[in-house]
Order: C-alpha cells, then sequence, then structure tokens
C-alpha cells in the first residue's frame, strides 16, 4: 500500500523509528519528537520502503 511521501530518505525514517521505538520502551524525556500519524504508518507494517529523494530501500529485518 503507498504511502504517499511521508518521508523523503531513510535516514529521516530511521530517526523517525529510534525516537518511536524508544519512547515505546520507557526511555526518558527528553526524546526527539515525531509526528502522531507515524503510528498508523508504522501499523501498515511495510515489507519495503522506497524513498522519494533517496536510493536506498528499506526491508524489516527477520521477514
Amino acid at each position: 500500500m503507498p504511502a504517499g511521501q511521508a518521508y523523503d530518505t531513510a535516514g529521516d525514517l530511521g530517526a523517525v523509528g529510534l525516537a518511536r521505538r524508544a519512547a515505546r520502551d520507557g526511555v526518558a524525556q527528553p526524546l526527539p519528537p515525531y509526528p502522531a500519524w507515524v503510528e498508523r504508518l508504522a501499523g501498515f507494517d511495510p515489507a519495503r520502503v522506497l524513498f522519494a529523494h533517496d536510493c536506498a530501500v528499506w526491508e524489516p529485518s527477520g521477514r
């Protein structure tokens, strides 16, 4: 399912993913903020992510 242009680069997605995981794991503040819609995006459980301004391809480990 396409998510549109949610993140331009793999680095942007990675930074948000780390902040989200830290928040969910209970790491103390301050943490970098991330938009609330990231939870919905993560809920799609993507098998592959392509980026608009980056040649990288992201695939989750363990699939």
